[in-house]
């Protein structure tokens, strides 16, 4: 009998390696098919069969399954990766498999598209406006008024995503996006937005289901790099009942109702604001293991091989996160108190994803992550302390990079 196999698309630095684990605690095969596979150093941690392929290319992908399916069962495939979602849901259309609508999964990852939807569906969102140059954009930006969100139109992880305060900050970002420091995988247009300004709030969901809501702040801005969450979110009931409405009305305006998504909003003075859907798992979905016990990686990968997944709440603790963010460019020279703060009682996880010697250059996105630490206990001030005793015991130094003299 031929072995059951998970294919997953490209991978994650985050929630791939997750993903590998639970496939194979589910006892499947797990092949990642990816253009650079040496990019997940996770693979070759857990053993996991890696196959190069154009992942651009779905008739290469297409190719690649099907030779796959001469040695074994393929249960599903899918990804971590909202960038490929779509391709993905054509590969389970073309083999029959459980999977994503990609239609709908193209509109989202379009975010103006995606606006358009949720505006017509009567969604709160901010005021908006496409720009494909400098001229436009300057012009939306006074249309809507300073502050504003300069955004290109299609990408993830905050790539490209900049607070822009004043015409010099607008210019400045202007010019980066479209003076060639920023790789377009598609026609270069840009997304100027609202700046929508209260607490941040993910919605983490299943299906139709919302599993709960995550409370997130961002480091220092312009940029959008996510400094520290908790899960659930401190909420009245009010509050949680007016975001899980808005989220539910955002699953259906954008056509969802299969899968994982990431809803993110904030809390304005008009209520909640919907600053984006992801048609993916949220990157730290152990907060809401260790918090409410649900595995959403492992009950996704039950909808891709076509079984039932289990929402259940198990438990209710309170999870906190902080990322461990640099404050400077240069040589890391080297970061201790990790195996310390590890043995903090309560400490669920710290994770690295740099080494001594490492260059430290920060890009104001997710990239800017060195690390995290999660803790979990019954109450939020109890985890709250536990994560600030860990992260204290961390510390860190990076040399600048040296500066040509002329």
């Amino acid at each position: 009998m031929a072995r059951r196999a998970l294919i997953l698309v490209e991978g994650t630095r985050s929630n791939g390696p997750i993903y590998v684990q639970a496939a194979q605690h589910l006892g499947l095969h797990p092949i990642t098919l990816s253009a650079d596979p040496t990019r997940y150093d996770y693979l070759a941690m857990e053993g996991a069969e890696a196959i190069r392929v154009d992942t651009d290319n779905l008739d290469a992908l297409i190719r690649a399954c099907s030779g796959l399916r001469a040695t074994y069962d393929i249960a599903g495939i899918t990804s971590a990766t909202e960038s490929f979602y779509a391709t993905v849901g054509r590969l389970c259309r073309h083999f029959g498999l459980p999977g994503p609508n990609p239609t709908s999964i193209e509109q989202c990852c379009a975010k103006f598209s995606q606006r358009q939807l949720l505006a017509e569906a009567g969604v709160p969102i901010p005021a908006y406006r496409v720009a494909a140059n400098a001229a436009e954009v300057e012009r939306s930006a006074t249309e809507i008024g300073l502050p504003v969100i300069l955004k290109p139109t299609v990408g993830t992880g905050s790539n490209g995503v900049r607070l822009c305060r004043d015409v010099d900050e607008l210019a400045e970002h202007t010019t980066h996006l479209l003076g060639g420091k920023h790789v377009w995988r598609s026609t270069p247009s840009l997304l100027v937005e609202e700046f929508a300004q209260g607490p941040h709030y993910i919605v983490h969901t299943m299906g139709n289901e919302v599993i709960g809501i995550e409370a997130a702040d961002f480091d220092r801005p312009p940029h959008f790099v996510f400094r520290e969450g908790i899960f659930p979110a401190p909420l009245d009931d009010d509050e949680q009942e007016r975001i899980i409405d808005v989220s539910l009305r955002c699953l259906q305006a954008l056509g969802f109702g299969w899968g994982p998504t990431a809803i993110e909003l904030r809390w304005t003075k008009l209520g909640p604001v919907v600053i984006e859907v992801n048609p993916r798992l949220a990157g730290g979905v152990e907060s809401v293991q260790l918090a409410h016990g649900v595995d959403l990686v492992t009950e996704h990968i039950k909808l891709v091989i076509g079984d039932k997944c289990d929402l259940r709440r198990r438990h209710s603790r309170i999870a906190a996160w902080r990322s461990l963010l640099p404050d400077r460019d240069g040589i890391l020279d080297w970061i201790d108190g990790v195996s310390l703060a590890a043995a903090v009682p309560g400490v669920a996880e710290v994770k690295l994803y740099v080494e001594h010697k490492m260059p430290i250059v920060r890009k104001g996105d997710y990239r800017d992550c060195m690390g995290y630490v999660i803790a979990v206990s019954s109450s939020r001030a109890r985890t709250e302390a536990i994560l600030q005793r860990a992260v204290d015991l961390i510390d860190w130094s990076i040399t600048p990079f040296p500066t040509l003299r002329e």
